[in-house]
């Protein structure tokens, strides 16, 4: 049979008028592909579809496509409605806080509907505002983007870097930023890098792995999906050709580390951070520039890398700069602290660790940034709300409290050598502020620098709150509910619950234009679970969700659904879950687990297979949080959970009108990250288990995939994509659950 062929498969549910039946092209299914391990031979008749630039995948993809397209066709009403109302919210001015070189003040703008924001310099704080670079110019069709910048501290260069179709690969470029002339300067093959310029404005550091193997085809077409090893650092003279880079680290013996070079403010020292997972672990080296004989330029031709001196050099804690004095430097770090802490080591003297600042009982200290002189602004999470402090930076006394609303500090610009900080807040309600704080003052105020604003939003209409429910094993667990104001607990209303839950990573509050339309226009409640796997009480909540403990991820995430039944605000049948990545993958399992529970599910790029997610870019990094299909006891662990392994028929319980909830499930051709086999894959097996290898199947929601053209992870995207594909799975969720449109 053809990959072209399609087998109906039954009737969708109806909300304003009737689906046609749901046909899905069937993928062929390799039964020789059956894989060892520890003893357990495990299936992976679509090992195919990890091939992904042959035909037959292409097929698969366009047919999928087709099915996809008709099935969001019979939204077509719901789906223009919402693009409508995206678009005119997303109609509005929008800025990033500045950070300032050399009394010059850079920052990111988008008018509104721009596909991408440009970056903006105005020459004082005063000054007239000019677009510096527009990422807007990068491509006819907007997949080219801005993912990363820097400016040399004397303000006259800016280093950015470029990302085609969403991918991670960057090709650094640079500009004098005076008269906006390019220099010759080209860098590729920039990938988990930052640009780290040295104090003299004569060059930076940046990271990068070795080309990929092209096997005949250009080494610019395609996706790759090889396993990224051999980091290595490098520092680019300007005006040169990267065949000139000095190869400042690599680790040959170690492939899978990863390195993250950091100037000192005062210019003297690059710190490398050495990681090998995306665990907070990392080893810290450090090199006094200052020490070499000839300066960087002595380094130029085969004199070997530089001298890094090993501070730490076991992976034993996190690490991160914070600020030095001569020798004397502070670090953010959970050594002993896994709600976090401040601690300070003179370098020459490596034993001589103290603590500046440590652990809070309760509060997770999330950052701290030096500045005039010896302050330090530090940002506390506490019941995952910010709290902002003023201390010492030589003591860590605390100096002043500084009161924000509830809601997420989404960054802090600020040096030692200025006495202005801007701070970036924003919430379920505030748009995004952006506050001018003069620290130089004996009371520190927070000015209000900028704001945004959305036209026809209103947060009178709307309320938040916060609740703590237990999981199954009684842990309570924190969850935003956000609303209209004053709906009645009827159980009647469609509600979006959202979870990430890992690698340490806080869901806090924070402005959506889809959400706003969602409320105000579906009747939706969202909802934001704070589940363990995620940062928000440290380290210690970040691994009781990890590894071994994993499960307990899904658990509080059903044991949330299942909360929003009981306290009125749904049901099943009106419960749709969402979530990206990591997030994915829990939304993945979750169904396979209770499928009862929900009645839509939006997978984004999750990672699907746990047996072979580490073969491929960089999922060996998340080795910390999953563990890895080559050791017995961890795959053990993976086996009960890998939604690419435990899909099953809920009918073959008993009850014939069990099936799984309405299913989409979203990928991007160009995703280097999580690769997109592993949403193909798991479609597949969906529809073969559920649907077309049964004969009369009871599943009659539809299991779809909304494959991206030229997109990749998530970052990146036009403002036009993210539109068009809020509008496309929120009018799916909105059809299969049966909600009208309000106004």
């Amino acid at each position: 049979m053809s990959i072209g062929t399609l087998v109906a498969m039954g009737s969708l549910p109806t909300a304003d008028k009737p689906l046609s039946p749901v046909r899905y092209p069937p993928a062929r299914r390799d039964d020789d592909i059956v894989d060892d391990y520890h003893g357990v031979l495990v299936p992976d008749p679509y090992r195919w579809m990890e091939e992904l630039e042959s035909e037959e995948v292409k097929e698969f993809v366009d047919a999928q496509a087709a099915v996809a397209d008709a099935v969001l066709s019979a939204c077509d009403d719901q789906r223009g409605r919402l693009r409508g109302q995206l678009t005119a919210l997303f109609d509005h001015p929008r800025f990033r806080a500045p950070f300032k070189r050399a009394g010059s003040y850079f920052y990111l703008y988008n008018a509104g509907l721009q596909p991408h924001s440009a970056l903006y310099v105005q020459h004082g704080l005063g000054g007239e505002p000019d677009v510096l670079l527009d990422p807007n110019t990068f491509s006819d069709d907007a997949t080219v983007s801005l993912t990363m910048f820097g400016v040399s501290d004397d303000g006259e260069h800016l280093a950015y870097g470029t990302s085609a179709s969403g991918s991670d690969w960057i090709t650094i470029w640079v500009m004098r930023v005076r008269d906006r002339r390019h220099l010759h300067d080209e860098i590729s093959w920039v990938k988990f890098s930052g640009i780290a310029w040295t104090r003299d404005g004569k060059g930076f550091f940046y990271s990068r792995f070795p080309a990929p193997k092209h096997d005949g085809e250009p080494l610019g077409s395609g996706i790759k999906t090889s396993v990224n090893l051999n980091h290595e650092v490098y520092y680019h003279f300007l005006g040169t050709d990267q065949s000139e880079d000095v190869l400042c680290w690599e680790d040959p013996d170690h492939p899978k580390y990863i390195y993250s070079p950091e100037v000192s403010e005062d210019g003297k020292y690059v710190i490398l951070s050495v990681a090998e997972t995306s665990e907070p672990i990392n080893k810290l080296y450090y090199c006094d520039l200052t020490a070499l004989p000839e300066g960087l330029e002595g380094m130029k031709g085969n004199h070997g890398m530089l001298p890094f001196v090993k501070l730490v050099d076991e992976f034993e804690a996190y690490y991160a700069l914070i600020a030095n004095d001569d020798t004397q430097f502070t670090f953010l770090t959970n050594k002993d602290a896994p709600k976090y802490k401040l601690s300070r080591v003179d370098v020459n003297e490596s034993r001589s660790w103290m603590d500046v600042l440590p652990e809070d009982e309760k509060a997770v200290l999330e950052s701290a940034c030096a500045v005039h002189g010896d302050k330090l602004l530090v940002n506390y999470l506490s019941d995952v709300k910010y709290v902002l402090q003023m201390r010492s930076l030589v003591t860590g006394e605390l100096l002043h409290d500084i009161p924000i609303d509830i809601g997420s500090v989404n960054g802090i610009s600020g040096r030692r050598d200025d006495s202005e900080v801007f701070i970036e807040f924003a919430s379920f309600f505030t748009p995004g502020i952006i506050y001018r704080c003069d620290v130089s003052k004996e009371t520190p105020e927070m000015n209000i620098y900028r704001e945004i604003s959305v036209a026809g939003f209103d947060r009178a209409d709307f309320e938040a709150k916060q609740v703590f429910y237990p999981s199954k094993d009684g842990t309570k667990i924190p969850m935003f509910i956000v609303s209209k104001k004053g709906i009645v607990l009827d159980g009647s209303h469609p509600t979006m619950l959202y979870g990430y839950g890992g690698f340490g990573m806080n869901m806090t509050p924070y402005f959506s234009i889809t959400r706003i339309v969602l409320m105000r226009n579906l009747g939706f409640v969202s909802c934001i679970a704070n589940i363990r796997g995620g940062g928000e009480y440290g380290e210690d909540w970040h691994k009781a969700g990890s590894l071994a403990n994993k499960q307990n991820c899904f658990d509080d995430f059903i044991a949330a659904g299942e909360f929003l039944v009981s306290a009125g605000y749904t049901n099943p049948s009106r419960l749709c879950i969402e979530g990206a990545s990591n997030g994915g993958l829990l939304v993945a399992a979750c169904i396979n687990q209770r499928p009862d529970l929900f009645g839509c599910a939006l997978a984004h790029v999750g990672v699907m297979d746990m047996f072979r997610f580490h073969k491929f870019t960089i999922g060996r990094a998340w080795t910390c949080d999953f563990g890895c299909s080559d050791k017995d006891e961890e795959f053990h662990w993976l086996i009960k959970y890998s939604p690419l392994h435990n899909v099953r028929r809920p009918w073959e319980k008993g009850d014939r009108r069990q099936q799984y909830p309405s299913t989409m499930l979203l990928t991007a051709d160009h995703d280097d990250r999580v690769v997109p086999s592993h949403t193909l894959k798991f479609l597949a097996t969906m529809q073969h288990v559920l649907c077309t290898s049964v004969e009369d199947s009871p599943q009659t929601n539809p299991i779809v995939a909304r494959i991206d053209r030229k997109s990749g992870h998530g970052c990146g995207r036009s403002t036009q994509k993210i539109i068009d594909e809020a509008a496309d799975r929120y009018a799916f969720a909105a059809k299969m659950m049966g909600i009208t449109w309000i106004g």
